[in-house]
């Protein structure tokens, strides 16, 4: 067993087991089900989000193992994926608690604690402004298809992987995406999926930018602006890059085009584009 609590929330949980504490947190619930749940919380006007697992169970492992999926069987996984990326320099969530205990993989029990980012938007709501609006920043958004390709490849290199690697997933102050601040940080959150190793395998380097390039349908992307990622990406110049990886350019954009499809039902073009379904709402 082991747990680590930053001075503040040692104060928040004074006198509680850390774990019980984490089971019983009362808070607004964002995610509860399969011996997990994440939800938002404040102690003395400071807020933080909470990630408690209990346990998922051995048919819920075997399940997500036989759809081919890797389980989320604890917290520490985020909690090594956020001190990863932190290496990296790169900007992230920042940890105040964690704990875990228990050897069984099926009752595993674990927590992370993180600050809330206040007063931050995710670029896919920054999208979506754009989109009421009826107006593009051309400079600030090529500026910020900069900042993601060189956040994915600072990761990648760092043999770091997200799994969920959408523009849902980057936040950036409000009042930097007012200001049209291509400096301010850009945080990269949700890492409870993400692997760490030495290398990222190709599978999932073409996972998460097949990802990425799926969230990107609705904002209009240009030929030239999936360039501009690519050359930032690689760190080559256009001609280099089209002719190293022109494979794995080919599988990231079938996959992107496969998620599309699946939530479209539609054969897209490239670069991809939205098309509205009138069944969903993405």
């Amino acid at each position: 067993m082991s747990n680590v609590l930053r001075d503040d929330l040692a104060a928040a949980w004074l006198g509680s087991d850390p774990f019980e504490q984490a089971a019983r947190q009362e808070g607004e619930i964002f995610r509860q089900r399969e011996g997990r749940r994440t939800l938002r919380f404040v102690h003395s006007g400071k807020g933080y989000f909470l990630k408690y697992h209990g346990g998922i169970g051995w048919r819920e492992i075997v399940k997500n193992l036989g759809q081919g999926k890797l389980p989320v069987l604890g917290a520490m996984q985020e909690v090594r994926a956020i001190e990863a990326v932190r290496a990296t320099g790169l900007d992230t969530m920042t940890v105040a608690g964690y704990g875990c205990r228990g050897f069984n993989p099926a009752r595993h029990e674990s927590f992370l604690v993180t600050d809330e980012l206040v007063n931050t938007l995710s670029l896919e709501e920054l999208g979506e402004d754009w989109l009421k609006a009826g107006e593009v920043p051309v400079k600030f958004k090529r500026q910020l298809i900069i900042r993601v390709a060189e956040i994915a490849r600072r990761m990648h290199d760092a043999g770091i992987n997200h799994r969920d690697f959408y523009l849902a997933h980057f936040l950036m102050p409000v009042s930097a995406a007012r200001a049209k601040d291509e400096h301010a940080p850009l945080f990269l959150i949700d890492l409870h999926r993400s692997q760490v190793r030495r290398s990222v395998p190709r599978r999932w380097r073409v996972k998460d930018l097949g990802g990425l390039y799926f969230s990107t349908a609705r904002y209009g992307l240009t030929r030239r602006d999936v360039l501009r990622f690519l050359r930032e990406y690689s760190g080559l110049s256009l001609r280099e890059v089209l002719a190293r990886d022109a494979s794995l350019l080919t599988a990231v954009q079938r996959e992107g085009e496969k998620i599309y499809k699946r939530y479209y039902e539609k054969t897209p073009k490239f670069p991809l584009q939205f098309n509205p379904h009138p069944g969903k709402d993405i």
